[in-house]
């Protein structure tokens, strides 16, 4: 299996397994040092990109993202000047503009589909490259190729993809809780460029307290398996980012309904609470499952007149995307050449 890769030999399909992220802030929107950005986030297991792509004639495309998808192909075909086509099948998709990362992880599940189907042996960061993904974070380029919980340096004057700095496994006894609005739609495309273009620089002070919390108390935290200081600086952080972007989205949080149901979990002793990116999907970290699910059964009961709010617990990922060929998962599929 192993030497049909290598080869580039014909295989009859490819299947990608492309994990959701969470983005729990930046690291330095001073610039002073000459990097800008840098991230922390985290990756899912039960929320994902499931696909599957077979050589065809034409490009096709089935199920939802659909033309989304085909832009992708498209971009990833005239990359690396493939003539033929594909059929794509998406059998499932992370919620688009929801803060969780689904046009980066569909994007490099499409790139490399094709780019196995067809004998290329392209590594994820180059595959982000060439899809032009990473343009702030890699964060998600990194959670596809690695997994658990990781932090990026940013960009420098002559950086392609932001470079993992920090990987770390997630303890797998804990458990996020999730919050969705399916009202409300996290800023993306156009308006977001804008954004981030007149956003005035963040404060050394604060990005020198982020940079330094991420050192000194989330990473060791996570090393020792310390949920309550791992959340405790993860707020920390995250108040930080939401003061930096509220007048982009009225608020800490882009929907002031998460904003009440993570207040609410504040006030009885939730730690590491936060809006996943531009959000509208808000985050609490427990160090276990009898405590998330106890807040799960509480904020569906005291919500459940609001049925655009939804709830759901989840575990981290802490291994990289599937890429699985011929229905079977080979022992190296080269994405560990990310770095």
């Amino acid at each position: 299996m192993k030497n049909k890769e290598i080869s580039g030999a014909v295989c009859e399909s490819i299947s990608v397994i492309a994990p959701a992220r969470l983005h729990l802030g930046f690291l330095d929107m001073h610039g002073g040092l000459g990097r800008q950005f840098g991230s922390l986030g985290l990756c899912l297991s039960e929320i994902y990109t499931h696909l599957t792509a077979k050589k065809s004639d034409d490009i096709v495309i089935h199920g939802p993202s659909s033309q989304r998808g085909t832009e992708y192909v498209s971009r990833i075909f005239n990359a690396l000047k493939i003539t033929g086509g594909v059929d794509i099948t998406i059998h499932e998709e992370i919620p688009e503009h929801a803060g969780l990362g689904s046009g980066t992880q569909l994007s490099l599940a499409i790139g490399m589909a094709i780019s196995r189907l067809y004998g290329s042996q392209k590594s994820v960061r180059e595959i982000a490259a060439l899809m032009k993904r990473g343009s702030r974070s890699g964060i998600g380029i990194g959670g596809f190729s690695m997994g658990g919980f990781l932090v990026d340096a940013g960009r420098g004057e002559a950086t392609e993809v932001p470079p993992i700095v920090s990987h770390c496994y997630f303890p797998e006894e804990w458990r996020v809780l999730l919050v969705f609005d399916k009202n409300v739609e996290g800023i993306n495309g156009a308006p977001e460029k804008e954004i981030f273009d007149e956003l005035p620089p963040m404060t050394e002070e604060v990005s020198g307290r982020i940079c330094r919390l991420v050192l000194m108390q989330v990473l060791p935290a996570l090393a020792e398996k310390n949920c309550i200081k791992f959340g405790s600086a993860i707020t920390e952080i995250q108040i930080m980012i939401g003061e930096h972007f509220s007048d982009a989205q009225d608020g800490h949080y882009s929907s002031q309904q998460v904003a009440e149901v993570m207040h609410w979990l504040s006030d009885r002793g939730a730690t590491g609470i936060g809006q996943s990116s531009w959000g509208p999907t808000g985050f609490a970290i427990y160090p276990n499952e009898l405590e998330a699910y106890s807040a799960l059964q509480s904020v569906r009961k005291n919500w459940q007149e609001e049925k655009h709010l939804e709830f759901c617990l989840c575990t981290a990922r802490n291994t990289m995307a599937d890429v699985i060929i011929d229905g079977q998962l080979p022992q190296d599929t080269n994405l560990q050449s990310y770095q």
